[in-house]
């Protein structure tokens, strides 16, 4: 069920389109709830429904069914001439900028300023504090091919900002960025979200823009929504494969596996191979420590990925675990009673037999 009182509310929304009498239901009785003040994540491949669902938010997608709530105010139900009025409180960016090549950047941020009731004078104060909280002061008399892909980006933020939308849509906006210009395009819109108290909702194929700024995240695979949540919860404790696999992406841990098996370690090995995860400090001493002052197991630390997210250790290591067999099972059951969650690995997996 979806909560009440989210910003935004989908409910149940179905989008099916028919194309040369075929049939593609691109969303399926999705239902998403997103507060006022989140950064929610919505993430999935190409082909998940994940664009189509967040264009549904501001009905550029009409569903097919189901309800869009935004506000307080069903979308769905609105005159041509209210709709308008909605969409303006919500603002959306793109994998391509979609800036008007002929306009400086001055002219692309006070595009939307046009029809307003503001004065020439009041708009140009509202387009100069824009550009200097994106940061692009010193080129508002540039012309887009002037610009490179992150600042293109800033002003295609800075003209989604010009109607002081509560809501700011993030679709692709950065997978056409090298990683260094994502990394900056995300710590602004982190920014943003404190700053300015705005909602923003980013559509995405890749784990770590999420878990750079998100606080929740929605998994989408074939049209439909596989899991929801806290992203800490998510990144730690993933239930669906296609949620474990972006998290794997992100932390390399399948890449490291991958070596692991195919390299002399595996034949080397004489102990258990044990994947685990886990959110929070876990002990006050190292583990390898722990485990051999506990239990006179050594643990062989293969891999680790430890990082903080949203103030909070996430940590995802290999051991290889060598001792009395009975040792290291009661090794294992000592890490799960942390709150450790422990996969045991076969390491003869994959091998030629």
């Amino acid at each position: 069920m979806v909560e009440k009182g989210g910003i935004i509310q989908l409910k149940n929304i179905d989008v099916t389109f028919h194309n040369e009498g075929k049939t593609i239901e691109a969303v399926k009785n999705v239902s998403i709830n997103v507060n006022k003040g989140d950064i929610f994540g919505v993430i999935g491949y190409s082909g998940a429904g994940k664009s189509t669902l967040v264009r549904v938010i501001n009905l550029l997608q009409k569903p097919t069914s189901g309800e869009v709530i935004v506000n307080d105010k069903n979308l769905t139900k609105l005159s041509v001439k209210d709709l308008r009025k909605e969409r303006k409180n919500i603002g959306m960016i793109f994998q391509h900028f979609n800036l008007m090549r002929s306009l400086t950047v001055f002219g692309n941020i006070d595009f939307p300023l046009r029809d307003s009731k503001l004065s020439k004078q009041e708009r140009k104060e509202k387009v100069n504090k824009l550009l200097s909280l994106v940061g692009l002061e010193d080129r508002a008399n540039n012309y887009p091919s002037q610009l490179s892909g992150g600042q293109k980006q800033r002003v295609a933020i800075a003209r989604a900002l010009a109607s002081d939308p509560e809501i700011l849509i993030s679709d692709e906006a950065t997978s056409a960025l090298d990683p260094k210009t994502t990394t900056e395009i995300l710590n602004l819109l982190g920014r943003l979200n404190k700053e300015l108290g705005i909602t923003i909702v980013i559509i995405t194929h890749e784990m770590d823009a999420i878990k750079q700024i998100c606080n929740r995240v929605a998994v989408m695979e074939d049209g439909k929504l596989i899991e929801e949540g806290d992203l800490l919860t998510i990144f730690g404790s993933p239930k669906k494969k296609l949620t474990k696999d972006f998290v794997d992406t992100s932390t390399q841990i399948s890449s490291v596996l991958d070596e692991i098996k195919e390299s002399g370690i595996v034949k080397s090995l004489s102990g258990r191979l044990v994947e685990l995860n886990y959110i929070g400090n876990v002990t006050n001493e190292p583990l390898v420590v722990e485990l051999y002052k506990k239990f006179n197991v050594e643990a062989n630390i293969l891999f680790s990925n430890i990082e903080r997210l949203q103030s909070t250790t996430v940590g995802i290591m290999l051991f290889a675990l060598t001792g009395d067999d009975d040792k290291v099972s009661a090794a294992i059951e000592y890490l799960n009673s942390l709150n450790v969650n422990v996969k045991e690995i076969d390491i003869t997996e994959s091998e030629e037999d």
